[in-house]
């Protein structure tokens, strides 16, 4: 989403115009769309997104949350990437050997000398494995 997007959300919610987001603008437009709570909840829903105290969701608070959702979007993304290449035999760790595997099946040939380099070069425990953190480092690349 480009800040564009998050300007239109924003309007969108601030029925009043001042440019933010209050609890009540809040509870309204996530009525109409089907969510109703109730004010207390909407209340505890602005704490947690507030990001200046003020009360109120700005077009910053906006943006610090769906940058957030995007970011656990993206690490859902990794663990199930993750879970195709875990060899079944080390829970947790990928293998060289599981690494070749998965590579393998998605076409792409690769001896194990090469996989095992490949995991070295990210293998920041020297484990001769890559770990979960390991991995999403390695995608990040």
């Amino acid at each position: 989403m480009v800040n564009t997007d998050f300007e239109r959300v924003l309007k969108c919610f601030d029925e009043d115009g001042d440019g933010k987001i209050s609890p009540w603008e809040l509870r309204k437009k996530l009525g109409a769309m089907g969510g109703e709570l109730e004010l207390k909840e909407v209340e505890l829903l602005m704490e947690e997104l507030d990001c200046d105290g003020d009360g109120f969701l700005s077009l910053e608070d906006l943006v610090k949350v769906m940058e957030a959702a995007g970011e656990e979007e993206k690490l859902r993304d990794l663990g199930e990437a993750f879970e195709m290449y875990n060899d079944c035999e080390m829970l947790g760790f990928i293998t060289p050997k599981s690494l070749q595997r998965m590579l393998s099946r998605l076409g792409e040939s690769k001896s194990i000398h090469q996989c095992t380099a490949m995991i070295h070069h990210f293998d920041l425990n020297g484990d001769g494995l890559l770990n979960f953190h390991e991995f999403t480092l390695m995608m990040d690349q």
